[in-house]
């Protein structure tokens, strides 16, 4: 993948008409998109678990397996956004497509411009909001800058303290298991113990905690792993 395209949101266009294929993916990368192009059902699961795209513009009348089966075994492995681009323009088969988890449901023909402006309305329903900032109390990481503060004075953390820290702050009140924690560490799937992972929280408490024998940020679920602090934390230790 080139540095140009790395940074586009992919959306994988299922269809076997190469024609039909070649101006969907003129349409998107005009929009901004990373266009990924599968033919049949089975090359358009294994791009879809490979690249994880934002959507996908499926037709029903697919070889191997057709996109009804395609759409099923998606919404089984995911949320990804899913649109109907198809010549079946039966009111049940659209009723179908929808029940499925379809996003969408479009019949052909279809004018590029509205095919890219209902890719956009979808995004817009199913997409969340990209988080950039959180803040907790004196406490604060910027997501884009990688700059964590604490009562405006900017902290110093290694690149694990970092990741520790901002998987807990995006999810406050959900404790995490060791074994996730080290998978965030250690993406590559490197053997470590999990004892590295009490080694980073304590180096982490030491730089936020006003106490690290007593934190107010980093929790510990004993016996299971650690939690940023929610709001119902915060009420029960100041009773």
């Amino acid at each position: 993948m080139s540095s140009q395209t790395a940074g586009r949101a992919p959306i994988l266009v299922v269809d076997d008409d190469e024609d039909v294929c070649a101006w969907v993916s003129h349409s998107l990368e005009r929009e901004g998109f990373r266009p990924l192009v599968a033919n049949d059902g089975l090359q358009a699961l294994a791009i879809a678990r490979e690249q994880l795209p934002v959507l996908v513009i499926l037709d029903l009348m697919i070889p191997k397996i057709d996109g009804w089966e395609v759409c099923r075994e998606l919404r089984r492995e995911s949320k990804v956004a899913i649109i109907f681009v198809t010549g079946r323009a039966e009111p049940h088969e659209r009723i179908m497509g929808l029940n499925l988890g379809a996003d969408d449901y479009v019949v052909k023909p279809v004018d590029p411009s509205e095919l890219v402006a209902r890719v956009k309305a979808v995004l817009r329903r199913t997409q969340p909001p990209a988080v950039t900032l959180l803040t907790r109390e004196d406490l604060s990481v910027d997501v884009a800058k990688r700059r964590v503060c604490l009562r405006r004075v900017e902290l110093s953390l290694t690149v694990s303290e970092y990741t520790l820290l901002h998987v807990l702050m995006s999810a406050p009140g959900r404790t995490f298991l060791r074994e996730e924690l080290l998978n965030h560490l250690y993406p590559g799937g490197e053997a470590v113990v999990d004892r590295v992972v009490d080694v980073h929280i304590g180096h982490l408490r030491q730089k936020i905690e006003a106490d690290p024998a007593r934190p107010r940020h980093i929790l510990t679920t004993r016996g299971v792993g650690y939690r940023f602090a929610d709001d119902e934390d915060r009420d029960s230790t100041s009773r």
